[in-house]
């Protein structure tokens, strides 16, 4: 069947644009919802999904996949600018990944019915990755198509309805979602995105009669990026997106590191108790004000003092983003020290955060465009989304980095491999043979397994860290924090003396209610998987939950409450100690560096890149291209 080519002779707006702003909003909401419970599921979820629960992610861990997926996201669009250019056209290319984008939320909503669900997760993360990636360079352009000469001046309406689209399909879904993983747990929260997503294929695909079909360019694309002009335009302005990388590294944090702040924060804000993946809908809300308040009020009031060029804005943004990261680092820094400040404080960065957005995202995107030839530029456009991904890259390698194996844990996975699978859940002890490879020697370890995981690990020498903790026990009461040092511990006339191998146990508090004791092992060299000790958790007593008008809505009992009693799971600990006081030995798994530590370090970066920015908006010439 044969589409039109090329625009109709109108005056008003072409007929497909309603399902294109239809597709748009759902398949915000599609993607939104998904990433907003993300970060959460592989943490306190994904270990739960299937008959035997394995070890939880740490938080660190889940950080660098979320950052990781996100890399691939913001990859794909070069490919997929590619294959709808040179061989397919936009529409057959948006028909086509949106298809592998439903099967990538149907591979999540899957996980926990059959097979092992980190396959299922793996799976479903590389087909949206693609799905999504694939149409976001085809879509923006797509609406585009639909214009001629006699009603291009409808674009700039079009784009805003756009753009609203986007922001009410992200703030629905980031609400949502995170509720039904709550209550209902991980097929309904990753279910109805993958509803919506294949809802906005089917209307795009109603929409198939009344677009305009701009056909393939062939290998044109290729030639015209490694043109003469093509290759110069790229390297003069590609460090305008090195600094834009550097902003969508702290950015795209509020949809992990934030989330896990937010966990540890009093959040009953405006009469409910919010999630922690909800509060980040606040950004959506924040973009829709701040984008006609900054361009009617805030860029006239300041350009009558001081002219406010697209690189002026860019360079003020990334002064506003280090700024709050300084608040999420003050706020973090409040939490180590016992405090639970209340969520406003964290939407006060949102804040902050979103007009830094307003300022260098929308503009960054603005002047690209500008700067690029006429011909190039789709071109730019994936070269900017690249941008994001190597910001996203910058967080996922960094929190790769930080992190330290456990030689304990890679030794049970190996036995536990070994085990036959009708034993698995049988209640035993396995001995695992240390940093000497073999058993029977004194660095062993013993794992204490039940339901299919470890439920105890026993170190070598594991007395010596014992008794530093009973005399914690005894000093630290439900509501006391744990000292910053150990000074307290030599005034009271104990020493933490030496581990099986003679060296130093050392005591490091971690933030008010988790502390370690820890040594280096039997490698004798600190910070590496073979480094262990105890960690120390202080629990304080929960206050009472306030009712909130919301507790109606949802069932009595969590998913994860109700998961955890299927799965015969009772709380953690090593058995002895007070309900408030529990131990947990470990073999190397601690993080380089984390708390308030982590978040001045991205402050500092950004503040660097702020002030990097500044030679460079001085010593760049603009040259405006536009379109005839």
């Amino acid at each position: 069947m044969s589409y039109r080519t090329s625009p109709a002779d109108l005056t008003g707006m072409p007929p497909g644009v309603p399902h294109i702003i239809g597709n748009e909003a759902a398949e915000r909401f599609s993607f939104y919802g998904m990433k907003a419970v993300l970060a959460v599921f592989m943490a306190n979820y994904l270990h739960l999904m299937d008959g035997a629960p394995g070890a939880p992610m740490s938080t660190t861990e889940a950080t660098a996949h979320y950052h990781q997926f996100n890399f691939w996201v913001y990859v794909t669009p070069i490919f997929g600018a590619l294959l709808a250019d040179i061989f397919l056209g936009k529409y057959r290319t948006i028909i086509l990944l949106s298809i592998v984008y439903c099967l990538g939320h149907a591979a999540l909503a899957f996980m926990g019915t059959a097979g092992y669900s980190g396959n299922w997760l793996i799976a479903g993360l590389a087909l949206i990755a693609i799905g999504s990636g694939g149409i976001k360079p085809c879509v923006s352009a797509h609406v585009g198509d639909q214009f001629g000469s006699r009603n291009a001046h409808l674009l700039p309406r079009i784009f805003n309805w756009f753009y609203f689209s986007i922001n009410i399909g992200a703030f629905v879904s980031m609400l949502l979602t995170p509720w039904l993983l709550q209550w209902y747990g991980p097929h309904w929260a990753f279910g109805v995105p993958g509803v919506l997503m294949a809802l906005a294929t089917f209307v795009f695909w109603l929409g198939r009669h009344r677009f305009i079909h701009v056909p393939a360019h062939g290998l044109g694309y290729l030639r015209e990026m490694f043109s003469r002009k093509g290759l110069p335009t790229l390297l003069r302005i590609a460090p305008l997106y090195l600094f834009v990388a550097i902003f969508w590294a702290l950015f795209d944090q509020t949809g992990s590191t934030w989330i896990f702040q937010s966990q540890d924060m009093d959040r009953r804000f405006l009469g409910m108790d919010w999630l922690p993946s909800q509060i980040q809908s606040i950004n959506s809300v924040f973009v829709l004000t701040f984008i006609p308040l900054f361009a009617y009020v805030v860029y006239p009031a300041i350009s009558r003092i001081w002219t406010l060029t697209p690189l002026r804005k860019i360079s003020l943004g990334l002064f506003i983003m280090a700024t709050s990261f300084a608040l999420i680092a003050l706020i973090q820094q409040w939490i180590d020290d016992g405090q639970r400040p209340n969520i406003s404080w964290q939407i006060l960065a949102y804040a902050l955060l979103t007009i830094s957005e307003v300022m260098v995202s929308i503009v960054a995107l603005e002047f690209a465009y500008t700067q690029s030839p006429r011909t190039m530029k789709s071109t730019v456009m994936c070269f900017y989304l690249l941008a994001v991904a190597l910001g996203n890259q910058i967080v996922a390698q960094l929190n790769h980095y930080i992190q330290i194996p456990s030689a304990a844990h890679q030794q049970l996975e190996d036995e536990l491999g070994s085990l036959d699978p009708d034993w698995r859940d049988s209640p035993r002890n396995v001995i695992l043979p240390g940093h000497d490879g073999t058993t029977g020697t004194d660095d062993d370890f013993i794992a204490r397994i039940a339901k299919g995981g470890a439920s105890k690990m026993e170190i070598p020498g594991g007395q010596a860290y014992e008794r530093t903790a009973t005399k914690l026990r005894s000093i630290i009461g439900p509501n006391d924090h744990f000292p910053e040092d150990e000074a307290f511990l030599a005034a009271n006339g104990h020493d933490l003396g030496t581990d099986l191998w003679g060296n130093p146990i050392r005591y490091e508090r971690l933030n008010a209610t988790n502390a370690r004791l820890i040594s280096a092992g039997p490698d004798n060299t600190p910070n590496t998987l073979w480094d262990q000790g105890y960690l120390l958790t202080n629990t304080p007593p929960e206050a009472p939950a306030k009712p909130s008008w919301t507790d109606k809505l949802h069932p009595e009992t969590t998913w994860l409450e109700r998961r955890q009693q299927a799965l015969g799971l009772t709380a953690t600990g090593d058995g002895d100690e007070e309900e408030h006081f529990t131990t947990t030995a470990f073999s190397g798994g601690q993080v380089k560096l984390q708390g308030a530590a982590y978040f001045r370090l991205f402050t500092w970066l950004m503040l660097g890149t702020a002030i990097a920015f500044i030679p460079f908006a001085l010593l760049y010439k603009p040259r405006d291209i536009l379109q005839d």
